[in-house]
C-alpha cells in the first residue's frame, strides 16, 4: 500500500475509513474473484477499480505484442499497467476540478474534434473505425478520450493559458543562441520525423509488407507538410522517434554530424524547404530546415523571419512547465492512495 498524499481533516479521516472499508470488499481468495471488482486506488471520494485498470492494458498489450515477447513482453506490460494507473488519477483528478469549474464537453464538441481528425487523415468514416481498430480502440472508446482530452484543454485555458507569458526579450534571447550564434559554415536548425518499421527481419514476407506500409505512411505525412499542415503538430502525433515530444526540433547539426543520406539531402536546401523521404536502417524519415547555411553563403535568418516559430516553442516548452506544476498542486491538495 503506497500513500501518497493525506491530511489530518474530517474529510480525509472519512476517506480513510472509506478506504478500509474497501479494502475489506477485495476478495480473500480465488473463489470469489468474479464476485467484487478489486480497488487499485483512491482519489479523493472517487475509486478507481483492476478492471478499469485491465481494460486500457488490454489495449497497450495489443501494441506491445507486436515488439516484445516472454518475459521483456510481460515487463513492458507490468510497466505499462503502472504509467496507466497514474495517466487514470490524473484523469480523475483533471474531472473533479471540472466539476467544480461547471466545466463540460458537449456531444458537438466531441464529434466536431473526431471529424476533424478523420479529415485530417483523409479517411472516410469506415476507413478511420477501421484504423481505430488496429489500435485497439472503438470509436465510443475513441470519442471518451476526446472527450478528456477537450475537458482538458478548457481546464487548462481556464487555471493556466492565461498564466503563461512569451516576452519580446525572452524570444530574442532564444533567437540569439539558437540561431544567431549558430552562423558557422554547414550548420541547419531541423524538424524531423521519422516512421520506425515494427516488425522483425528474420520474417522476409512480414518485413517487406511493414517496411512498404511504414514507406505509406510517410508519404501520407509529408504529403499532408507539403499541403500546409503543421510540421510540429504532425510530428508530436506521428512521428516515432525521440524528438516528436518536442515537435521534431532536433536543434542545430553541422554536416559533418549528418550520416550521408542525410547530409546529401539536407546541404541542397533553404530555410523552410523540406527533405524527400529518407530510408535508414530502421525506417523512413524526413526534415525541414528551419535555418542554416549552404556552402559560403551566410545565413539570412532573421528575427523577425523565426519569431513565431521561438514564441510556438518557447510558449509550448512553458505550458507543458505550468502543466505539470498544476497537476502536482491538483495532487498536493487531494487525497490520493493506491491499494
Amino acid at each position: 500500500m503506497k500513500l501518497l498524499f493525506l491530511l489530518p481533516s474530517p474529510r480525509h479521516l472519512f476517506l480513510q475509513m472509506l478506504v478500509a472499508v474497501l479494502c475489506s470488499l477485495v476478495p480473500a481468495g480465488p473463489g470469489n474473484a468474479e464476485l467484487v471488482d478489486k480497488v487499485v486506488a483512491v482519489v479523493n471520494d472517487e475509486v478507481i477499480t483492476l478492471s478499469e485498470v485491465e481494460e486500457e492494458a488490454a489495449r497497450a498489450y495489443q501494441s506491445l505484442a507486436k515488439e516484445y515477447s516472454g518475459k521483456k513482453l510481460a515487463d513492458s506490460l507490468a510497466e505499462a499497467k503502472g504509467e496507466i494507473l497514474d495517466s487514470m488519477i490524473d484523469r480523475r483528478l483533471i474531472n473533479q476540478k471540472a466539476k467544480q469549474h461547471n466545466t463540460t464537453v458537449t456531444e458537438e464538441e466531441i464529434t466536431t474534434a473526431y471529424e476533424n481528425t478523420r479529415n485530417r487523415l483523409s479517411l472516410d468514416p469506415a476507413q478511420f473505425r477501421e484504423k481505430l481498430a488496429g489500435s485497439g480502440l472503438t470509436e465510443e472508446i475513441y470519442r471518451k478520450q476526446l472527450r478528456d482530452q477537450i475537458l482538458q484543454s478548457k481546464l487548462i485555458s481556464y487555471d493556466v493559458r492565461a498564466k503563461v507569458v512569451v516576452t519580446e526579450e525572452m524570444m530574442k534571447d532564444y533567437f540569439d543562441e539558437h540561431y544567431a550564434a549558430k552562423k558557422e559554415k554547414g550548420s541547419y536548425y531541423l524538424l524531423q520525423m521519422g516512421f520506425i518499421w515494427k516488425t522483425d527481419r528474420d520474417d522476409p514476407e512480414k518485413f517487406a509488407a511493414a517496411k512498404k506500409e511504414t514507406r505509406k505512411k510517410a508519404e501520407h505525412i509529408l504529403d499532408q507538410v507539403r499541403r500546409g499542415e503543421d510540421f510540429k503538430t504532425l510530428a508530436k502525433k506521428f512521428s516515432d522517434l525521440p524528438s516528436a515530444g518536442d515537435g521534431g526540433d532536433i536543434g542545430v547539426l553541422g554536416l559533418e554530424d549528418m550520416a550521408p543520406a542525410m547530409r546529401t539531402a539536407i546541404s541542397p536546401l533553404e530555410p523552410g524547404e523540406l527533405t524527400d523521404i529518407i530510408e535508414t536502417a530502421s525506417g523512413f524519415q524526413f526534415y525541414k530546415v528551419l535555418s542554416g547555411e549552404e556552402k559560403e553563403k551566410a545565413s539570412s535568418t532573421s528575427f523577425e523571419g523565426v519569431k513565431d516559430e521561438i514564441r510556438e516553442k518557447l510558449y509550448d516548452e512553458k505550458m507543458k512547465a505550468a502543466y505539470s506544476e498544476w497537476v502536482k498542486k491538483l495532487k498536493e491538495d487531494a487525497f490520493i492512495q493506491k491499494l
